[in-house]
C-alpha cells in the first residue's frame, strides 16, 4: 500500500496500518468518532485490511473478540477519544483472562489539550489496568524517519508480545493534534520522495510461531515424569475447556498421552474431545452424573490428575476433587489454574508439546517403558463401565422425552448439526447444560466459549464476530444473556457468513433457581430472575431478522440438520407456557435435576 504524505497524521497512520498488515493483520473493527480519524481512514483505505465500521462500542469490542477466537490472531479495535474506550473494558477483560489477541487503538487528544476541559477528553492513561498484557502511549504523530522507525518497530514489538507466550490484549493511547482527516497541509510532504518503503519495512513479517516449553524441563525429565505417572495405575486426566487452533492435533495428543499411561479421560462439554470420540476410547462424558452417587465416587477415587487447562465447570467434580485431594499436575499456560487450592503441580506447555516431546526419541520412550499401557486395568474399567451405563440411559431418557425442554434441546443439537459447525456456547445455564447432556460423537462441531470471566455480556456480538467468514454457525443461549447484548443486531448487515441463533426461552435468569435464595420471594423474581417482556418475533422483524417459533422436536431437527449459508435466524424454544412463565421454569430446573440425580 503506497502511504499516505499529505500530512504528517495520515503519514503516521498510514505506516503503522501497513506493519500491522505485513505482520498479519486482517480485520480492523472501527467504531465512529473524530479524534481517531487518521486510524480510521488509514485502515479503511488498506488493501488487505478488512475494516467494518461498529457504531457500539461495547459490541465491537466483544465483535473482534469473536475474530479473534476464530483466526488465533491479533484482530484490531479502534476507536475516538472520551468514554468511547471505556466501553470496550468488558471485553478487554474476557481477552485478558481468556487469552484472546486484540490490538486496541484508543485515539486521545495530545497532553496539551488535557486536564483543561477541552471535550470529549478523559484520562486515558492505562485505561484498562492490569487486564492488557502491555500498554504504551504513542508519540505525537512526528514526519521524521527515525520517529516512523519508533512507530514500526513498537508495533512489531507489541504483536509478539500479544500473541506469546500466551495470547492477550494490547492497548495503544494515540494522541492526534489537527488536522484530523488526510488533508494536505505540506507537513510530511517533503518525505515522499525520498522515503524507501522497501527498505523500511524489510524487516517486517508475521513471526515464526512460537513453540511452547515446558519450564525448564529437559525430554530426559519428561520421560520420568511420564514414567512416574505410569506407575500409578489409579489416574485420570481431566480435559477442561479448550478452543485450539487445530482441534485434531489436540485430541490426538491427549489420546497419545491417555494411551501411554491407560487412564481414562474426562473431557468437558466445552472440549473439542467429545466431538472427536474415535480417537479415545476412553472418553468419559458422564462424570458429573457418576459422581453424584457416592458408591460410585468412591469406587474411582485417583491417585494421581493430570489436568489441561482449566477445571471443567461441574461443581460436583470440583467438590469431589476437593475432597479426595489426588495429586494434580496441571499442564496449561503460566498461570494459576487451580481454584481448589489442592496439592499442585505446574507444567508450563500445552498438551501438544508435552506430546511433542515424549514421541520425538521413540527409542528412548521403548527402552523406559518397553510394554505400551492400555485399559484393561480395574481402576480405568471401572470409569470406562460407568461411563457405558450411564450415558446408555441418559441417550435412553432424552430420546424418549418428547417436550422441548432444556436438557433436550442441548441433546437434539449434539445429534444433528452439520459436522464441523461452529458452535458459540452462552454462559450460565448453556454452558452447564452442554457439560451434562453433550454426547460424544465424530462429527468435528468446535465449541467456542467465553469463560475467561464468565460473564453474559457481549454474548451476541462475540458469536457474530466467531462466525464472521466462517462456516455456518450457531449460538445456543438463554433469553437473558441475548436481550443483554441485542445492540449486535445493529452490526447484521456487516456479517458474512451465517448465524442461527438458538434461543431457549425460560422466561429470565433460570440459573439463580439452582441457588437457596430462589426460596425467597417475591424479591427472588424480582431481582434475581428478572424476567423481561420482549417478544423476540417483533424484535427480529424491527432489525430484519429471519425469526421462527420452534415448538416441536421435529421442528428444531429440521432447522438445524441443514444450516443457511448467509444471513442470521433466530429460532426461540419457550420451555414454558403461555401465562405460567415461572412454573414452567421451575419445571425445567425440576427436570433437569431429576434426570441428572436419577441416574
Amino acid at each position: 500500500m503506497p502511504l499516505d504524505f499529505r500530512n504528517v497524521n495520515s503519514l503516521w497512520a498510514s505506516v503503522a496500518v501497513e506493519t500491522l498488515a505485513r505482520l498479519g493483520l486482517t480485520t480492523a473493527i472501527v467504531c465512529p468518532g473524530s479524534r481517531s480519524t487518521p486510524l480510521t481512514y488509514a485502515f479503511a483505505k488498506h488493501p488487505t485490511v478488512e475494516a467494518l465500521p461498529i457504531l457500539d462500542e461495547r459490541s465491537a469490542s466483544f465483535f473482534a473478540l469473536g475474530c479473534a477466537k476464530r483466526q488465533h490472531r491479533p484482530v484490531a479495535l479502534v476507536c475516538t477519544s472520551g468514554t468511547a474506550g471505556a466501553n470496550f473494558y468488558p471485553a478487554v477483560i474476557e481477552a485478558y483472562e481468556s487469552g484472546v489477541p486484540l490490538l486496541i487503538f484508543t485515539a486521545d487528544r495530545p497532553p496539551e489539550m488535557r486536564a483543561c476541559a477541552s471535550g470529549q477528553t478523559i484520562d486515558q492513561q492505562k485505561l484498562f489496568g492490569n487486564f492488557v498484557k502491555h500498554y504504551t502511549e504513542l508519540s505525537v504523530p512526528i514526519a521524521e524517519v527515525s520517529m516512523l522507525a519508533y512507530l514500526r518497530q513498537t508495533l512489531a514489538s507489541a504483536w509478539a508480545r500479544c500473541i506469546a507466550p500466551q495470547s492477550g490484549p494490547i492497548h495503544f493511547n494515540c494522541p492526534f493534534r489537527d488536522p484530523l482527516p488526510p488533508l494536505p497541509d505540506g507537513t510530511a510532504a517533503a518525505m515522499e520522495n525520498t522515503f524507501n518503503e522497501d527498505d523500511f519495512f524489510s524487516a517486517v513479517r508475521p513471526p515464526l510461531p512460537v513453540v511452547s516449553q515446558l519450564n525448564a524441563t529437559s525430554q530426559h525429565s519428561v520421560l520420568q515424569l511420564v514414567e512416574h505417572w505410569k506407575q500409578c495405575p489409579e489416574g485420570i486426566i481431566i480435559a477442561g475447556p479448550a478452543s485450539p487452533k487445530d482441534p485434531f492435533t489436540y485430541c490426538k495428543a491427549v489420546s497419545q498421552l491417555a494411551q501411554q499411561l491407560g487412564w481414562p479421560v474426562l473431557a468437558e462439554g466445552l472440549s473439542p474431545l467429545r466431538n472427536y470420540a474415535a480417537l479415545n476410547t476412553s472418553l468419559i462424558s458422564t462424570y458429573d452424573i457418576l459422581l453424584r452417587k457416592s458408591e460410585r465416587a468412591n469406587s474411582v477415587v485417583p491417585k494421581q490428575v493430570v489436568q489441561l487447562g482449566p477445571l471443567p465447570i461441574s461443581k460436583v467434580l470440583r467438590q469431589w476433587l476437593s475432597a479426595v485431594a489426588p495429586q494434580r499436575w496441571i499442564v496449561g499456560p503460566g498461570r494459576n489454574l487451580d481454584p481448589l487450592h489442592g496439592p499442585t503441580h505446574f507444567l508450563t506447555t500445552d498438551i501438544e508439546t508435552l506430546c511433542a516431546q515424549l514421541q520425538s526419541d521413540k527409542k528412548s520412550v521403548a527402552e523406559t517403558s518397553p510394554q505400551s499401557s492400555n485399559f484393561s486395568g480395574d481402576y480405568s474399567q471401572r470409569w470406562i463401565t460407568y461411563e457405558k451405563e450411564i450415558r446408555q440411559q441418559l441417550d435412553d431418557t432424552l430420546a424418549n422425552e418428547m417436550r422441548l425442554v432444556e436438557s433436550k434441546v442441548i441433546w437434539l443439537l449434539s445429534e444433528h448439526l452439520p459436522e464441523c459447525t461452529p458452535l458459540f456456547i452462552a454462559n450460565s445455564m448453556p454452558v452447564r447444560d452442554v457439560e451434562y447432556f453433550w454426547q460424544t460423537s465424530n462429527r468435528y462441531r468446535q465449541p467456542v466459549f467465553s469463560r475467561g470471566a464468565n460473564g453474559i455480556d457481549g454474548t451476541l456480538s462475540t458469536a457474530m464476530g466467531l462466525a464472521h467468514h466462517n462456516a455456518p454457525t450457531v449460538l445456543l443461549t438463554g433469553d437473558l444473556a441475548f436481550l443483554h447484548d441485542t445492540n449486535g443486531l445493529l452490526n447484521a448487515s456487516w456479517l458474512s457468513g451465517h448465524l442461527t441463533i438458538v434461543l431457549i426461552n425460560n422466561g429470565g435468569g433460570g440459573i439463580f433457581e439452582m441457588l437457596p435464595i430462589a426460596q425467597f420471594e417475591p424479591e427472588f423474581e424480582k431481582y434475581f430472575v428478572t424476567p423481561q417482556v420482549v417478544d423476540f418475533a417483533t424484535l427480529c422483524k424491527t432489525y430484519r431478522l429471519e425469526y421462527r417459533r420452534v415448538e416441536h422436536v421435529r421442528d428444531l431437527i429440521n432447522c438445524i440438520e441443514v444450516l443457511p449459508e448467509t444471513g442470521m435466524r433466530l429460532l426461540e424454544v419457550r420451555c414454558y407456557k403461555e401465562g405460567s412463565l415461572k412454573q414452567g421454569r421451575k419445571q425445567s430446573v425440576h427436570q433437569r435435576k431429576e434426570i441428572l440425580d436419577s441416574l
